[in-house]
């Protein structure tokens, strides 16, 4: 029996992976009873009426609805706030009181009780003059003020590279979907040759059965791998607040540069000084630095500037039966000098300078994991580039490979299994390369953000690399 023409099949094959390539990035599929022979099919069923979207419209999408991101920005709204109230301690305060009483008396045994009453009220101003602790606390301020900024710009860049890294995991598990596909019709067709060959006496039993078990095996792979990438997009769906839908891919031949400047120790000193866990622990620093000065201060004198104004309102008695008001007013400073505080002062002096060592312990530790950062990103970066580009000259020999198969199968020098076996190394092939691009992307991104410098701008030249 003269084999089909192969041509057809290779047609057939890509027509299959497109296909897969849009219907794997679908919701969870229906329930479906018994086993599951397509388990992509309802995929692509449904991606037919799907909304297609790029990196960058789910990275603004997030910005709006990641509870992560949303809980770093109401942080910094509330850290906003500790600067106007260290600043209230050093200006007036101004209070209204009020007061009722009422008193009983007795002059003598069996003389009758006599009562008087007493109302009043008036305003009481506090205004600051010298309390070194107070400036020392709005320092400390708007040093959180500027930790708050730092912080909220972490959150920023992690939910960047959180985004980009479950985009390109949901990329790679469709691909991963895309190529059991491709196999899985090849090996569709060398089962049903096989049946055909067995039944006109040309193959013996154990071919066929070679077949169907290799079809089974791709089959149930098929069906974890459509699993795996249904928990993926679930991933990308929590920090997107919606369901992603049809995710661009990358084009077929995307321009992949190294990082400028090319330069381990430029990226490892910028590292050093910008990166934000650097820039959270360095002002960590210098708060712990004010709280010595501040416990220091707690041996100084304080002064105030103090006035107040009071009306005084009497009722009459039986001694004296006319009420009478006064009004009175005052006006001066008050001095206050510790003397003796149980030791408290000096115990709060020794716990801050306790902890200005942890500080710089801390800052130290981040500057290092900084610099490793850095170092990883800039060796993943440029060893991905190297893979990128071997598995590209690998593609184009698994191509050729799979040329000459298909042209000696036609001429009758290989088999139907020969073909497959170089069907399945060239979508493997494939398959390895976008891996490997999507983990050079990741790393360059992560090399951006171990120097603090991740933004919108670096997401927005990965999106020119996807399909439009």
């Amino acid at each position: 029996m003269a084999p089909r023409n192969p041509r057809h099949r290779t047609t057939s094959t890509v027509t299959i992976a497109c296909a897969v390539a849009l219907a794997c990035v679908m919701p969870v599929m229906a329930q479906t009873p018994g086993k599951l022979d397509d388990p992509s099919a309802p995929l692509r069923e449904a991606a037919r009426t799907m909304q297609r979207n790029d990196l960058l419209t789910l990275y603004r999408q997030a910005l709006d609805n990641d509870s992560q991101y949303a809980a770093a920005r109401a942080q910094f709204t509330a850290t906003l706030e500790r600067e106007p109230q260290a600043r209230a301690a050093l200006l007036p305060n101004l209070n209204l009181l009020g007061r009722a009483n009422q008193y009983s008396y007795d002059i003598s045994p069996g003389s009758a009780n006599n009562s008087f009453g007493d109302y009043g009220g008036g305003l009481s101003l506090t205004v600051p003059v010298y309390r070194p602790q107070n400036w020392e606390s709005l320092e400390q301020a708007k040093l959180v003020v500027l930790q708050g900024e730092n912080v909220l710009g972490q959150a920023r860049q992690d939910l960047a590279l959180r985004l980009a890294t479950a985009y390109f995991t949901v990329l790679a598990a469709r691909d991963q979907v895309t190529a059991l596909e491709v196999q899985k019709e090849a090996t569709l067709q060398q089962l049903a040759q096989a049946k055909r060959e067995f039944e006109v006496g040309t193959k013996t039993i154990v071919d066929t059965n070679e077949a169907q078990a290799r079809y089974d095996q791709i089959v149930a792979a098929l069906q974890v791998a459509v699993g795996t990438l249904l928990v993926r997009r679930n991933e990308l769906t929590a920090i997107v607040g919606r369901d992603p839908q049809v995710l661009a891919g990358l084009t077929d031949s995307p321009k992949l540069e190294l990082p400028q400047p090319n330069e381990i120790d430029n990226w490892v000193r910028s590292a050093e000084e910008a990166n934000y866990g650097v820039q959270i622990a360095r002002a960590s620093n210098e708060i712990a630095t004010r709280e010595i000065q501040r416990a220091k201060d707690g041996y100084k004198p304080t002064v105030d500037l103090v006035a107040g104004y009071n009306i005084n309102r009497f009722n009459g008695t039986q001694v004296i039966d006319n009420s009478f008001r006064t009004s009175t007013g005052n006006i001066g400073l008050q001095f206050t000098m510790p003397l003796y505080t149980g030791g408290l002062t000096s115990s709060r002096v020794r716990e801050a300078v306790a902890l200005q060592d942890k500080s710089l312990s801390d800052l130290e530790t981040s500057r290092r994991s900084a610099a490793n950062a850095a170092r990883a990103a800039f060796t993943g970066v440029n060893y991905g580039l190297a893979q990128v580009q071997a598995l590209e000259s690998a593609e184009r020999s698994a191509r050729t490979q799979l040329e000459s198969t298909q042209l000696g199968y036609r001429v009758g020098v290989r088999i139907q299994l020969d073909v497959l076996n170089a069907t399945t190394q060239l979508v493997g092939t494939q398959r390895e390369l976008k891996k490997a691009r999507y983990d050079f992307l990741l790393s360059g991104l992560n090399l951006k953000a171990s120097v603090g410098a991740l933004g919108e701008d670096d997401l927005r030249a990965i999106n020119a690399l996807l399909t439009k």
